[in-house]
């Protein structure tokens, strides 16, 4: 397929996107915009972590953390008088990036295991210190009075909070293929097929993670900051460890390094996880029987699929 194809599907696949609340509204189903937001917002924080994982070379388990931080950022904002998310949600993102500095720092001097472990242990103890924490809801979590302000946007309307999220979503899948294609991605894709031989030629490795872990991290902040005002609360869950692992699940599903990956896999695991939850009440281990045939006939994950076909 040409660039110039490829261009075209993308759009053409943009505008389909951008008219589904009106076809789901035509047809009164307006619970379904919701729904659509929220695959939209896993969809950002997944492709967030496929950068990490799949550009950098980087299996972090913690990336939770930065979920949570950028929900909860918005909350207390929000707490304090603040509602514009025009000054909120950057808040967000750069309370994220800087845990993201603070804890890559610390998790880039190991490798392998050991770096999933840190990186796990690092978003547990964000976890725990947030439900000692009256200011911050405790275990029930901090409400949110109403959706951030966004002017000239109505955010309070399910249809313009979507195509935010949308937008969103494709500024960052493109700002991301941009930065790939740059010399800062060349030589991240060096750097994870040969560390030790970009070592040798004085290249600053850790400070080429340490970049690459904070804008993946920066990403799940902002959304983060979008779950919190659909859902309407930041919640504790949103930072437990069982977060990382369903995001982990979602780049895998979708295929990790993909440029599509995270989406595709935000996509799939949420919508299987709906229809199937409608059909059965053993809708879980449906689900892992699908994950199971993803591992087995699709290594590379669905994304994949079409490079593996041309």
């Amino acid at each position: 397929m040409s660039g110039q194809t490829r261009h075209r599907l993308e759009a053409a696949l943009f505008i389909a996107a951008a008219a589904l609340p009106l076809a789901l509204q035509a047809f009164g189903e307006d619970y379904y915009i919701g729904f659509a937001t929220r695959l939209l917002i896993f969809a950002l924080a997944a492709t967030g972590l496929n950068f990490i994982v799949g550009y950098g070379g980087m299996v972090a388990f913690g990336h939770a953390a930065f979920f949570g931080i950028g929900a909860y950022t918005v909350a207390l904002l929000m707490a304090a008088g603040l509602f514009t998310a025009w000054i909120a949600w950057p808040v967000a993102v750069a309370a994220a990036a800087l845990a993201a500095l603070l804890i890559g720092a610390v998790s880039l001097r190991t490798r392998g295991v050991y770096f999933i472990m840190i990186t796990l242990a690092f978003a547990q103890m964000i976890y725990y210190s947030v439900i000692s924490l009256k200011f911050a809801g405790g275990d029930d979590g901090l409400s949110l009075e109403q959706r951030s302000t966004l002017v000239p946007f109505d955010l309070a309307d399910p249809a313009t909070l979507y195509w935010v999220t949308l937008v969103l979503l494709a500024a960052c899948l493109a700002a991301l293929k941009r930065l790939a294609a740059s010399r800062y991605g060349h030589a991240l894709t060096g750097l994870r097929q040969n560390e030790t031989r970009m070592e040798a030629l004085g290249y600053p490795v850790q400070q080429i993670k340490l970049v690459c872990f904070v804008i993946g991290s920066s990403v799940a902040g902002l959304a983060g900051a979008l779950l919190a005002n659909q859902n309407g609360m930041a919640s504790p869950s949103q930072l437990y460890w069982t977060q990382s692992g369903m995001l982990l699940v979602m780049v895998i599903l979708g295929g990790v390094g993909q440029r599509f990956g995270g989406m595709l896999g935000a996509i799939t695991l949420l919508g299987l996880e709906e229809i199937l939850g409608r059909l059965t009440e053993y809708s879980h281990f449906y689900v892992g029987i699908a994950l199971l045939g993803v591992v087995l006939f699709a290594p590379r994950g669905l994304a994949g699929l079409w490079g593996r076909q041309k």
